[in-house]
């Protein structure tokens, strides 16, 4: 590691196959914690290239725990975070819409590092337990359309990062890596990143798969579909640039977003939207993102995935697949 670090602080980069043995060591227990932060703090200091990125992400794959959906065509929504916003939980709402559509969705997911409610901490909040028991969550995302895939049971090799990151507080590359190493490996994939750098290098890995992908970043600095401008869309084969007017809306403000500031309040404000209760600026935004997930699984325009994603949630579609997999969850 010692090696590696001189390098990188003489702002070098390393190839695919050194970044992704620094991961395995890692998971092998070889660094200390010193060497574990300080190889993270050198990527909050400059832009992880490519090469890195891959590396990284071939070593998480490599090492999870996988599961097997297949049989389900399922498709993750799932954001970097990191995007200093601290809206509501847009994607794990999203995700739920989806569901309610008919669309299955593999939701991977963890506590927040750098926001103040990541997707896990709201669903374990409402009463979802977690686990990496295949069965159950065939079952779930059989019955509820959904099964969540609370990231930690499955990155084993992560244990000796994961207090790293929460004493750190702050976005590291493995913000970057999460949407990239759901351990079903799903065939569809939304995936909202922090900045437009990121979204390019997502686009560029993901043409190199089998994957029918959409990476989202909305240009004021949302690693969603916000609705408060215009979010670059990078799909398999087209790029494009959507505004509120695409989805038969208006904009709104940033503050009509904002997620609360604790645990409770962010699932009240979950809970208030899935139960029909959200404002029109929330509901919104959720069945944007919704729809473009609809869209991308059924190659449809974003309008038409938009309409459905509104029909799910104010039909309370997306509550009744919650309320199937809490009853999953309590059986």
């Amino acid at each position: 590691m010692k090696k590696i670090l001189n390098r990188l602080i003489n702002h070098e980069s390393i190839s695919a196959e050194e970044a992704k043995q620094v991961l395995v060591n890692i998971s092998n227990g070889e660094y200390n914690p010193s060497q574990i932060a300080s190889f993270l703090t050198v990527f909050m200091m400059r832009s992880i290239t490519l090469e890195e990125l891959q590396g990284f992400r071939d070593a998480l794959l490599e090492l999870c725990i996988p599961i097997d959906l297949s049989d389900f065509n399922a498709i993750d929504l799932c954001g970097t975070g990191g995007d200093g916003k601290d809206t509501f939980n847009i994607s794990t709402l999203s995700s739920f819409v989806t569901a309610g559509a008919g669309v299955k969705v593999a939701k991977h997911g963890n506590y927040g590092v750098s926001s103040s409610c990541g997707s896990s901490n709201v669903m374990e909040h409402l009463g979802i337990r977690f686990t990496n028991d295949s069965d159950f969550l065939k079952k779930s995302i059989d019955k509820a359309g959904i099964c969540v895939l609370h990231a930690p049971l499955f990155h084993p090799a992560m244990k000796n990062v994961a207090p790293i990151r929460r004493e750190l507080g702050v976005k590291t590359f493995f913000n970057m890596l999460g949407p990239m190493v759901n351990p079903s490996f799903p065939k569809n994939q939304m995936v909202g990143v922090f900045n437009l750098e990121l979204a390019r290098m997502y686009g560029y890995l993901y043409q190199n798969t089998d994957k029918n992908y959409t990476i989202l970043h909305a240009l004021d600095g949302y690693d969603e579909i916000s609705l408060t401008g215009e979010t670059k869309a990078i799909r398999n084969h087209s790029e494009m640039m959507l505004s509120s007017s695409d989805f038969g809306v208006e904009p709104h403000t940033q503050e009509a977003i904002y997620g609360g500031d604790s645990v409770p309040s962010a699932a009240k404000i979950f809970m208030d939207i899935l139960d029909g209760n959200g404002t029109e600026a929330q509901n919104n935004v959720v069945c944007a993102n919704a729809g473009m997930a609809i869209a991308t699984v059924k190659k449809l325009e974003p309008k038409e995935g938009f309409e459905l994603a509104k029909e799910s949630l104010l039909g309370g579609k997306g509550l009744d697949s919650l309320k199937k997999l809490l009853a999953l969850n309590s059986n």
